[in-house]
């Protein structure tokens, strides 16, 4: 027996415990508040690349028209839609999210629209849209925002437009981290007026130890 586990805690202890500390604590919806609080620090999901699930989508041609990046953070992937020749628009609620991707958007030379507004009141944009990209957002979402937000997500996406949503898996272990999400729940909440094309499972990257977590990508048409 090593000196940390005769102790009561090892290495893996301390790290549950830095996840539950930088995630948020036990799986539950978070505020408006926390994300903003979330910036006094580098956030896990705050990896300073695109998601290698998105660059994906990128680099096959998926991301087509206006591109609209729901809960965008440091704008990530709004800058990579837009140095692709897409028209892109960010939004976040966090105000200081929001001030650094204007900075890398500066720093890049690059074209891209970031807004501080809330992602439940999507109808209000001036949309439409032909692609949505959703890293992180939809599995911080309770049972009736979820209701608000894929109706405004309905209004303000073009009929054959794309939503490509990356979210938190039930193969996740663990009580650390926001919430879980299953399958069935993502095809209930896309069950009309929604063409549920793929759900997959894949890994978010986070700037964690372990670096990764087990996710869901879909890909979702508007019907």
């Amino acid at each position: 027996m090593d000196g940390d586990a005769a102790g009561g805690m090892g290495e893996a202890d301390r790290r549950a415990i830095e996840q539950r500390l930088a995630l948020g604590g036990p799986i539950r919806p978070r505020s408006p508040e926390d994300f903003d609080s979330s910036y006094s620090t580098r956030p896990p999901w705050d990896i300073d690349k695109p998601q290698p699930v998105f660059a994906a989508l990128a680099d096959t041609g998926e991301l087509v028209g206006r591109v609209l990046d729901v809960g965008c953070g440091t704008g990530e992937h709004v800058l990579m839609a837009s140095a692709r020749g897409c028209e892109a628009t960010g939004i976040d609620l966090a105000a200081v999210a929001i001030e650094r991707a204007e900075v890398k958007a500066r720093e890049r030379g690059l074209s891209a629209r970031f807004l501080v507004h809330d992602a439940l009141d999507l109808g209000s944009l001036d949309g439409p849209f032909e692609t949505v990209l959703d890293s992180g957002l939809f599995h911080v979402l309770d049972d009736a925002d979820r209701i608000r937000f894929v109706d405004g997500l309905r209004v303000v996406t073009v009929v054959g437009g794309r939503y490509h949503m990356l979210c938190f898996s039930d193969r996740q272990s663990g009580d650390w981290g926001p919430r879980r999400v299953r399958e069935v729940e993502i095809r209930q909440c896309f069950s009309s007026g929604w063409h549920v094309d793929s759900i997959e499972p894949v890994y978010f990257e986070t700037n964690l130890d372990p670096y990764r977590a087990h996710a869901w990508h879909s890909t979702i048409t508007r019907a």
